[in-house]
């Protein structure tokens, strides 16, 4: 009886200049509402560690498995509340919410999608 490959998914990732700007900045941002809270604390330190990952010299970024689900499911949340934000907004905040949704969306269809 043939054994079916188990196939292993490689959390290793290739962000562009941009990308890695804009998972930083995010990352920067989630720390930053909850480090007041203490029941964050496991978060903290995932978010952190990305953080330190992608500030480290050289173009691939190695994740654990945690890492990547943490940071996907945040993205996904993230994505899920601006197109919210986008359909109730006036012409001038659409605009605004527009790039930022293109961005992440962008970032879950290139990197993060299964």
């Amino acid at each position: 009886m043939a054994k079916k490959g188990l196939k292993f998914k490689s959390y290793k990732y290739n962000f562009d200049k941009n990308e890695r700007k804009l998972v930083l900045s995010f990352c920067n941002q989630a720390v930053k509402e909850m480090s007041s809270d203490s029941r964050f604390a496991q978060e903290l330190s995932i978010f952190n560690s990305i953080i330190d990952k992608l500030e480290a010299p050289g173009e691939e970024v190695q994740l654990t498995k945690k890492e990547a689900t943490r940071l996907t499911f945040q993205l996904k949340e993230n994505t899920k509340q601006l197109k919210e934000r986008l359909d109730k907004s006036s012409f001038i905040k659409k605009w605004f919410y527009k790039s930022i949704y293109n961005q992440y969306q962008n970032l879950l269809d290139n990197h993060f999608e299964d």
